[in-house]
C-alpha cells in the first residue's frame, strides 16, 4: 500500500523529551500552554516561557511551515528567533505584529522555552518498475529500484537504470515548474500563470470533452455563457446544455500544489457524498471531474446570485425583515446536510457502512444563494463541502498562512484551534455570524488591519450585536448573542435549535 509523505515532530529536549507527533495528511495546529493547543506543552514553571497560543504549524506533507503568534519569549527556529513582542505589548498587541512565517525543512530545530521539536520529513521514493516505496536503505543515488528488480534486471543483463523522475512541468503550458511545485510532490501541476486564466483552461477542457474523452463527460455538450465569480482557488461560470438549453453553474477548481493521484481520488470520494444531497435549500451538485490538474462540478444554478452580492446592491446591510427568512432558510438546509443518509464509506475494517450526515465547515454569505425572485424567493446553501474537502486533501496548499490564506471571518474558535473539528454546531454558529454580517454590516469579532486572523479568533469574543446596530430588537439580539457564544463552547448545537429560538424572538 502506498504510504504518503508524512511530516514527524520529536521533542528531544525539554520535560516531554521522547514524545513524538505524526502528521501524515493536510491540517493544522496550534502549539502552546493552553489545554486546547495540540502539540500541548505542560502548564508548569518549566514552560512559563510559552504562551497559551504560542505558534502556528500549517502542515501539507511534505511541506510545513511556522508562525509566530507575538508571544512573549518568541519562537526558535535553529537558534534564530522568529517572533517575540515587545515587553510592554499585551498578547493582543503582539496578536497584531505582522511576524514572518517561515517554511520548515528536515532537521530544522523548534525551540518554545525549554521544550526543543525536531522536524523530519519523510518524502516516499517508488521503484521504477513495480511501483513499491523503497526504504531509506534501499534508495541509491541514481537507481529507482527495489532490491528485488534490480535482481530481476541483473539477471535479465540488463544493467541500464531506469530513468529517473523528470522535473514537473504544467499540464497547460508544459514549462519546467520545480521552483513552484517542488521536486517532492509528484501528480499534475498546473503552473501559477496558467491559473491566471481559468477561462481558457476550461475552454480546452470543453474542447476535449466533443472528442468523447471519459474523463470529460461530466462537461461534455456545454457552452459557457459569462462568469459569475471568482476566488482564490478558480472561478465559475454560468454554462447552458446545448441539447436541453439548461442552465448551470459550472466550477472550476485549480490546486495549489501538485495533483497526486492519491489526493485526486480522496478528494472526488468525498464529493460523492455532496452529490448525494437532495433538498430544497441545499445547491445540487449535479456532476463532478477531474482531468490534466483542473477540477470542474456542474450544479444548480440560482438566478439571484449569492447573499454577499446582495449585500453589495444594499450598500452592505439587509433589514431583519429580508435577512431572517434566509438564516431561518439556510438553518432548513443545514439541518437536513446533517442528518442526511449519505453513500456507502469504507470503514477502517476494510467492510463498508452508511454514513450520516455533511457538515459544511466554511458557511458565509458567499456560498447562501438565492434562486427566484420577490415573494418565491428561494435561499440556497452552495458549495457544500467543496472548500474543505479540497483543502482536507491537500489541493489547496497552506491556507492558513501565506498570499491565500483562509479567512475565518464566520469561524468560531473550536474550529479555529481544531482544524479538523467536524462537528454540525460549527455551522451553526457560522449561519448565526451570517446573519449578524447581514444586519449589522460588520463580522461578529473585531479584525483589525495587520492583526493575526487565527489569533484574534482565539483570543477575543464576539462583539455584542446591539453595540453594533442598536436598532436591533433586545430579544433578537439576546438570540444571536446566544448562538455566537463559543467559549468555552458553542451553546446552539444544532440547526434546529436555532431555527426555533430565532423563530420565536421575531
Amino acid at each position: 500500500m502506498e504510504m504518503p509523505a508524512r511530516i514527524t515532530l520529536r521533542m528531544t529536549k525539554g520535560q516531554l523529551s521522547g514524545q513524538q507527533f505524526v502528521f501524515a495528511e493536510r491540517t493544522c495546529c496550534i502549539i502552546g500552554r493552553d489545554e486546547e493547543c495540540w502539540p500541548r506543552l505542560p502548564h508548569d514553571d518549566e514552560h512559563l516561557a510559552v504562551s497559551r497560543h504560542h505558534c502556528l504549524l500549517d502542515i501539507n506533507p511534505p511541506d510545513i511551515r511556522i508562525r509566530d503568534f507575538g508571544s512573549l519569549n518568541g519562537t526558535w527556529v535553529n537558534g534564530r528567533k522568529i517572533g517575540q513582542r515587545e515587553e510592554h505589548m499585551s498578547p493582543e498587541d503582539g496578536a497584531r505584529m505582522p511576524f514572518a512565517e517561515h517554511d520548515l525543512k528536515d532537521g530544522d530545530e523548534i525551540t518554545l522555552g525549554k521544550t526543543v521539536f525536531r522536524v523530519a520529513v519523510h518524502v516516499p521514493a517508488y521503484c521504477a518498475e513495480c511501483a513499491a516505496e523503497l526504504a531509506e536503505e534501499q534508495r541509491e543515488p541514481d537507481v529507482y529500484r527495489c532490491a528485488t528488480c534490480r535482481q530481476k534486471v541483473a539477471a535479465a543483463k540488463q544493467p541500464a537504470p531506469p530513468p529517473l523522475p523528470q522535473p514537473p512541468r504544467c499540464a497547460k503550458c508544459g514549462r519546467d515548474v520545480v521552483a513552484e511545485a517542488g521536486r517532492d510532490r509528484p501528480g499534475v501541476f498546473i503552473c501559477a500563470a496558467c491559473r491566471e486564466d481559468p477561462f481558457k483552461l476550461l475552454q480546452q477542457l470543453l474542447e476535449a470533452a466533443k472528442s468523447g474523452d471519459k474523463d470529460l463527460v461530466a462537461i461534455q455538450g456545454y457552452t459557457v455563457e459569462r462568469e459569475l465569480g471568482r476566488g482564490g482557488m478558480g472561478a465559475v461560470y454560468l454554462a447552458r446544455r446545448e441539447r436541453s438549453g439548461e442552465q448551470v453553474a459550472l466550477k472550476v477548481m485549480l490546486p495549489r500544489v501538485a495533483a497526486h493521484p492519491r489526493a485526486t481520488e480522496m478528494f472526488l470520494r468525498e464529493i460523492e457524498n455532496t452529490k448525494a444531497l437532495k433538498h430544497r435549500h441545499v445547491v445540487e451538485l449535479r456532476d463532478v471531474g477531474c482531468s490534466r490538474g483542473t477540477f470542474f462540478f456542474t450544479c444548480e444554478f440560482c438566478d439571484g446570485g449569492s447573499v454577499d452580492k446582495l449585500l453589495q446592491r444594499r450598500g452592505g446591510r439587509l433589514t431583519i425583515q429580508e435577512a431572517a427568512p434566509i438564516i431561518l432558510e439556510t438553518l432548513e438546509g443545514l439541518h437536513y446536510a446533517h442528518h442526511a443518509p449519505l453513500p456507502q464509506i469504507k470503514l477502517q475494517d476494510g467492510g463498508y457502512g452508511h454514513g450520516r450526515g455533511l457538515v459544511h465547515r466554511d458557511l458565509s454569505p458567499h456560498n447562501i444563494f438565492l434562486a427566484g425572485t420577490n415573494g418565491s424567493r428561494v435561499a440556497k446553501v452552495g458549495d457544500y463541502g467543496l472548500a474543505k474537502a479540497f483543502d482536507t486533501a491537500g489541493l489547496s496548499g497552506q491556507t492558513r498562512t501565506g498570499a491565500i490564506a483562509g479567512k475565518p471571518w464566520f469561524m468560531p474558535r473550536q474550529q479555529v484551534r481544531n482544524y479538523k473539528y467536524t462537528q454540525p454546531e460549527v455551522d451553526v454558529w457560522a449561519a448565526a455570524a451570517c446573519l449578524y454580517f447581514m444586519v449589522a454590516g460588520c463580522f461578529p469579532r473585531d479584525f483589525s488591519r495587520g492583526q493575526d486572523v487565527w489569533k484574534t479568533v482565539l483570543s477575543t469574543d464576539p462583539i455584542p450585536i446591539r453595540r453594533r446596530e442598536t436598532s436591533i430588537p433586545k430579544r433578537l439580539a439576546d438570540v444571536i448573542d446566544t448562538a455566537l457564544t463559543d467559549r468555552p463552547r458553542i451553546i446552539f448545537t444544532s440547526a434546529a435549535e436555532f431555527k426555533r429560538h430565532l423563530e420565536n424572538a421575531l
